[in-house]
C-alpha cells in the first residue's frame, strides 16, 4: 500500500522520520525522544521549542498518541503513524539510494 502525499510524514529536516522511527521501537517521552536524536545526530539535546511543535504536528496529523503518566506525556505510535513511517522509508530509500555508491 503505497498510500498519498497526506499519509506520509514531511521528511523536511527529518525530525518527523526520526521521531515516527524511534516511537517504532518503543513509547518515549519527549526529553527521551530528544535524548535519542541528539545521540544519532551527535548533537546537543534538541530544545523543547523544536521537539514539542514537531510532536504536536504528528499528533494533528493522528501519526502518534500521547499518554499521560503523571506529570510526563508518554507518546506512541499509532497504525496510521506506522503507515507513515513505512512511506517515508520507501521515499528516503528513493530519495537516498546510490548516494554510498561509486
Amino acid at each position: 500500500m503505497h498510500g498519498n502525499e497526506k499519509d506520509c510524514c514531511d521528511m523536511r529536516g527529518m525530525l518527523g522520520f526520526l521521531i515516527l522511527f524511534l516511537l517504532s521501537k518503543k513509547p518515549m517521552h519527549g526529553q527521551e525522544l530528544a535524548t535519542e536524536i541528539a545521540k544519532r545526530k551527535e548533537e546537543k539535546k534538541l530544545s523543547p521549542g523544536t521537539i514539542y511543535p514537531a510532536l504536536k504536528s504528528l499528533r494533528d496529523m493522528g501519526f502518534i498518541s500521547e499518554e499521560k503518566e503523571g506529570k510526563t506525556i508518554v507518546y506512541s505510535l499509532t497504525a496510521r503513524g506506522d503507515n507513515a513511517l513505512k512511506i517515508a522509508k520507501r521515499k528516503f530509500v528513493k530519495t537516498f539510494f546510490g548516494v554510498f555508491q561509486d
